[in-house]
């Protein structure tokens, strides 16, 4: 069967094939590479991620499961093993909520805070070295497109 496309329709195609492609290679670095910046540490790309959402001002007193889920794009299932295992290792505690006594909310323990201190140098160097030639601009340019994108993608 003949490809009826036209010239721009390819190159769309083949474009956006390169695109999604790059940022697959790109999530993979970060795991690799990120990992083995804070590898010291014991912690993995996706537990670094779950410390950081918990280290926000906003987050102080905690953050249910589902809240935590969707504000990391990430299945309640993939979050609860994670969850556990940061539990298991004291980086943080599942509390009740005052809100609903029926409610429970994860937060950053003692010991998970610390630990996020403790990573913030290694994170630094790592966003450093990976973005050392990207301008302010630059940066905030992929803030935004990723942001479109995301918005796209999570429409489908």
């Amino acid at each position: 069967m003949p490809d009826l496309r036209t010239g721009k329709n390819q190159a769309i195609d083949e474009i956006n094939n390169r695109l999604f492609f790059r940022l697959f290679q790109v999530a993979n670095t970060l795991h690799t590479k990120g990992t083995q910046a804070i590898e010291e540490f014991g912690v993995t790309t996706q537990q670094w991620s779950v410390l950081g959402a918990l280290s926000r001002p906003q987050a102080a007193d905690g953050m249910s499961i589902g809240d935590l889920s969707r504000f990391l794009l990430v299945s309640r299932q993939n979050l609860t093993g994670l969850l556990s295992r940061l539990e298991r290792d004291g980086f943080l505690e599942r509390a009740t909520s005052e809100d609903d006594r029926r409610s429970r909310k994860v937060k950053l323990s003692v010991q998970g805070e610390t630990l996020w201190i403790n990573l913030q140098e290694p994170i630094r160097n790592f966003y450093d070295q990976a973005l050392k030639d990207l301008s302010f601009d630059d940066r905030l340019a992929f803030i935004h497109y990723f942001t479109k994108l995301q918005t796209n993608m999570s429409k489908l």
